[in-house]
């Protein structure tokens, strides 16, 4: 949906919250952006599934078919030569040319969508975050096992509502993600340990914050999880366990594909914004939260809220599911936004 002209808010302590809607252009090239990612991403997503390559070996003057698992000729073998293992090698071959040329000529259209969306100043995420969310998508996490709930969410919000919201700070220094799945803890997979590695093989645990990695250019990736969810006791980093991430897991999502400063594409998968909006309020309050972030907090969970209201009624702030869910520690900063709205002067309230 379209934000109105213009939206001016004046919210907690008089914040001014300004909505610019996106221009047709912008609006046109947002959906295009969505759909040449999920072409380009399906057949990427497909090649990494396939296997990282087949060859025929001589032993002892016979060909045998060996799956190869890396570059340097790790492998297995799937028997001699015969009419079967021809014909998965034939047909691994063909399936493999026909998703190379699929993702490279999506790449190429894709590539010219990014660069459109970067000039039309439309919201970017940063580098290294698209980089890791690019990954993940690869590997089939976003959504079922990760998150976005840090600051680079706001990119997902201002998508979903066509519409760059003014008032709410969108840079950050480090990337939060939250793990969402409850994962058998005997488990030895180590989903998130080996995108990181993927993604950059100098990202190490910061041995003072467990629930952190940093890579060699000093990025932070932070790792969040509500109580209820729990990982891998062999994975890393090892979110530590905060009772106001159960706050982001109800209601419905938002997935938006956005542009990084780089140029390249990635999906954000985000909490439902409204609960994003007041867990950001509530963390404002908080002593525990650093000094300098409570500000940015308090400007976010308005700013959104304010947007939800007027501009995202699939989201609805009066939506009975919603109230009924509400918690009591963020019933107060729910009141606070509302207190200024009245049913004559926003009737959809």
């Amino acid at each position: 949906m379209i934000c109105p002209a213009k939206l001016t808010y004046h919210g907690n302590a008089g914040q001014a919250v300004s909505v610019i809607p996106f221009s047709d252009e912008q609006i046109r090239t947002v959906i295009n952006l969505q759909q040449h990612y999920e072409v380009w991403m399906d057949a990427d997503r497909s090649l990494a599934q396939l296997p990282y390559g087949l060859k025929w070996a001589d032993r002892n003057g016979k060909d045998y078919l060996y799956e190869l698992f890396d570059r340097i000729g790790n492998g297995k073998s799937l028997g001699p030569r015969s009419a079967e293992t021809e014909r998965i090698f034939d047909s691994y071959r063909e399936r493999k040319a026909e998703l190379t040329e699929r993702r490279n000529r999506s790449a190429v259209t894709l590539s010219q969508t990014c660069k459109v969306y970067r000039a039309l100043g439309l919201p970017l995420l940063p580098s290294e975050a698209a980089k890791i969310l690019r990954e993940a998508d690869r590997r089939s996490l976003l959504g079922s096992h990760l998150m976005v709930v840090g600051t680079n969410a706001l990119a997902a919000y201002a998508l979903e509502i066509n519409g760059r919201i003014d008032g709410a700070p969108e840079e950050t220094d480090d990337f939060d993600m939250a793990w969402l799945t409850v994962d058998d803890p005997s488990s030895p997979d180590v989903p998130v340990w080996a995108l990181l590695k993927a993604v950059d093989s100098t990202y190490t645990v910061n041995s003072e914050r467990t629930f952190q990695a940093r890579n060699a250019a000093a990025y932070e990736v932070e790792l969040l999880a509500a109580p209820s969810r729990r990982m891998s006791r062999r994975d890393r980093p090892v979110p530590v366990p905060l009772p106001e991430q159960e706050w982001l897991l109800p209601g419905t999502r938002i997935s938006r594909v956005a542009v990084a400063r780089d140029a390249s594409p990635a999906r954000v998968v985000a909490p439902d914004p409204r609960w994003f909006a007041l867990q950001k309020l509530w963390m404002s309050d908080q002593e525990k939260r650093h000094a300098g972030k409570r500000p940015k907090d308090l400007k976010q969970g308005t700013a959104l809220l304010a947007c939800i209201h007027e501009a995202l009624p699939s989201h609805s702030l009066n939506a009975p599911d919603f109230l009924a869910a509400m918690p009591p520690e963020l019933q107060p900063y729910y009141d606070r936004f509302a207190a200024p709205y009245t049913e004559d002067a926003l009737p959809n309230w």
